[in-house]
């Protein structure tokens, strides 16, 4: 069972298989976030439909740009051999 997952996820030959999964998870997400209701919502972007799939992908990519920042440019990031 776990090679097969490992196969479907690390084989070039699923590729179109993987996108077009990835793109059905998004579809039924995304319409069901337009199910939910929102009568008691507090903030006016909490009724927003799609506003926490926003704010969620705008954190993870305002996180990866910190990061490389930090890492490149502030000088955290270390060589590769430098534990060897």
């Amino acid at each position: 069972m776990i090679k097969r997952v490992v196969d479907f996820f690390g084989d070039h030959r699923y590729a179109t298989r993987r996108r077009r999964l990835f793109y059905l998870v998004l579809v039924l997400v995304a319409v069901a976030d337009f199910l939910v209701f929102r009568d008691h919502a507090e903030y006016l972007w909490d009724r927003l439909p799609g506003w926490s799939a926003f704010y969620g992908f705008g954190s993870c990519v305002l996180l990866i740009f910190v990061s490389k920042f930090l890492g490149h440019r502030c000088g955290l990031m270390r060589r590769e051999d430098y534990y060897d």
